[in-house]
């Protein structure tokens, strides 16, 4: 597994404070990820503030989740930035915040030019599926990536 950087926490134009992944949001996720080879991967503690249900992770956090190793993937795996167009998400089996640490997973399931279908899924620390689907991005072209959205290229990942 190899660690993917995030190049966006200290860019020029701005401190980056991204709730899905920065390490300067201090009431963010501050997700990080590895490249597996066919897969990006996450491993997150759940917390206490995040509660939905009793002991539960909150539905909509579980969806930022699968957003975000999404997006980390479209920008490691499709080599460029793009936008959700779609989150299709299934909540298999409850998500306990005091199992200890979670495993999420993006993969490119398809990949056309303008989209880029994502598998991805969250499991609890037994290794059973907790939430899966599939999120639609909507890419960029990497000149207009590059030019509007500051990706910096794949290269600065890793």
């Amino acid at each position: 597994m190899k660690k993917i950087v995030n190049p966006f926490v200290h860019s020029k134009d701005h401190n980056y404070e991204c709730f899905g992944c920065s390490p300067l949001n201090s009431i963010g996720l501050q997700m990080e990820f590895w490249d597996t080879g066919d897969e990006i991967v996450s491993k997150w503690t759940p917390q206490k503030h995040l509660e939905g249900y009793m002991n539960v992770l909150h539905g909509g956090i579980q969806a930022t989740i699968l957003d975000e190793i999404a997006s980390w993937t479209v920008y490691t795996k499709c080599e460029t930035a793009g936008v959700t167009s779609n989150l299709d998400i299934k909540y298999k089996n409850p998500l306990y915040i005091d199992k200890g640490e979670i495993t999420v997973r993006g993969k490119v399931q398809s990949l056309n030019k303008r989209l880029a279908f994502i598998q991805v899924s969250i499991e609890n620390s037994e290794g059973k599926i907790c939430a899966e689907g599939v999120v639609t991005y909507f890419l960029f072209s990497k000149e207009l990536a590059k030019a509007k959205y500051q990706y910096p290229g794949v290269e600065a990942f890793y």
